[in-house]
This record gives C-alpha cells, sequence and structure tokens, in this order.
C-alpha cells in the first residue's frame, strides 16, 4: 500500500523527469544560458521555466530566473532559437540585447503570451552595473505585454520601436527614447487607419520636436496604398 509520501515522491519524480533542458551558448558574448521548462510536445514547449546564466570566462553560475510560462518552439534540431523577433512569426525566448542603450547587454525572458492578440509577452531585465546583476524593469516589461509582443531595438538611433493593431484595418508603430534616470519618453508615431469602410486609408505621422507635437495626415487610395 503506498502511502501519501509515497504518491508524492512519484509525482515529484514525474515532474523533474518530464521537464526539457537546453543550452544556449550563441545568444551572448558574456553568457551561456542553461533553459530548464516543463514541458514539450513535439516542437512546441511551455510551462514552468528556469533560465540560468553562465559566466563564461570563469565558467560559474551568474544569476538565475524564473518564468511562469517559458514558451519556446524548437528549431529543426530540436533547439531554441535565441535574439529571434519577428513580427506575426517567431520570437525566441531569450532575447540578449542593450534595451537602456547604456552600453551593457540585458535580457529578455519569454513568460507566455499575454501581449496584444495573444501574442509572445516578456519580463524584461537590465543589467546594473553598480548591484553587478540583472534587476527587472517594469516599464520595458510593460512595452513587451501592451503590444505586438517583443520590441524592436534600433542601436544606431538610440530607440525602442513596438507595433499595435486593432482588427485588420488599424495599425500603429511607436518609438521610444530611454532618458537616463527618468525612464521612456514617446517620440514618434506612425498611425496607418483604414476603418473608415471607404477606398482611402489615412496616413497620420507624429513627431516629437522640441518637446511639441508635429503631426502631419495624408490620404492614399487603399488599392494603391496596399498594392505591395
Amino acid at each position: 500500500m503506498k502511502t501519501k509520501f509515497g504518491f508524492l515522491l512519484i509525482a515529484l519524480s514525474q515532474f523533474v523527469s518530464a521537464q526539457n533542458n537546453y543550452i544556449i551558448k550563441d545568444g551572448s558574448k558574456r553568457f551561456d544560458a542553461h533553459i530548464t521548462v516543463q514541458s514539450c510536445e513535439g516542437y512546441d514547449c511551455g510551462g514552468k521555466g528556469i533560465v540560468k546564466l553562465i559566466d563564461k570566462k570563469i565558467n560559474q553560475l551568474f544569476q538565475t530566473f524564473e518564468s511562469d510560462d517559458l514558451s519556446l518552439f524548437l528549431d529543426k534540431d530540436q533547439k531554441p532559437t535565441v535574439n529571434v523577433i519577428q513580427l506575426y512569426n517567431e520570437q525566441s525566448p531569450l532575447i540578449f540585447d542593450d534595451f537602456n542603450f547604456d552600453g551593457s547587454e540585458d535580457l529578455a525572458i519569454r513568460n507566455g503570451n499575454q501581449s496584444g492578440y495573444g501574442g509572445p509577452s516578456y519580463d524584461i531585465y537590465v543589467y546594473h552595473s553598480t548591484k553587478k546583476q540583472f534587476v527587472s524593469s517594469d516599464e520595458l516589461t510593460s512595452l513587451a505585454y501592451e503590444n505586438l509582443g517583443m520590441f524592436q531595438t534600433d542601436s544606431k538611433r538610440k530607440r525602442l520601436i513596438t507595433y499595435a493593431k486593432s482588427g485588420c484595418c488599424w495599425h500603429i508603430t511607436t518609438e521610444y527614447v530611454v532618458i537616463p534616470k527618468k525612464g521612456l519618453q514617446k517620440v514618434y508615431e506612425f498611425e496607418e487607419d483604414a476603418t473608415g469602410g471607404g477606398e482611402f486609408v489615412k496616413v497620420i505621422t507624429r513627431n516629437l520636436i522640441n518637446n511639441k507635437w508635429v503631426s502631419k495626415t495624408k490620404k492614399y487610395k487603399i488599392d494603391d496604398y496596399y498594392k505591395d
């Protein structure tokens, strides 16, 4: 007769054996990433996950993170991708990049599908040079939850770019700059509005110039504007 303790051991052993482990070596110059995810079925993995960053120079654990739903897809070699951000397509479980443009590599970790239209959502961690570790950024995390998946990083112009939509006929692209010790500031919007039900699409461009918004509106025939 099995005791409650025996059942607990069996359940625990089944949970551990069901976990899947992967190592990502080419995502970061500084770290290897060891990923543990609760379950995989075919090429689709998800559930509770753990990400461990290993310092490449000394081969020691640097920091550990948890995700409630480390959703990811495996490639043809049964490995997770890294640093891939494709709108309406593949978005990797880990994104290494300098999100706040301070010269240090930051990290985004996939946590379910809670962004717009059930798209990928991410918890964002920025490297804190004084604490010598990654710390959670609520502001950047919100940016990755409230739009269509992970935001894009334009390192040359030092801007973060998000995409959002409503139905088939309204889209907006928004750009932000990072102001040190203050946070994000929206500086640009590109809006495409074809919700009028007619033959035209209204395109509105807004730029923040000298702390004032400058807006321009143009109309195009839908067939001409979307011909590509």
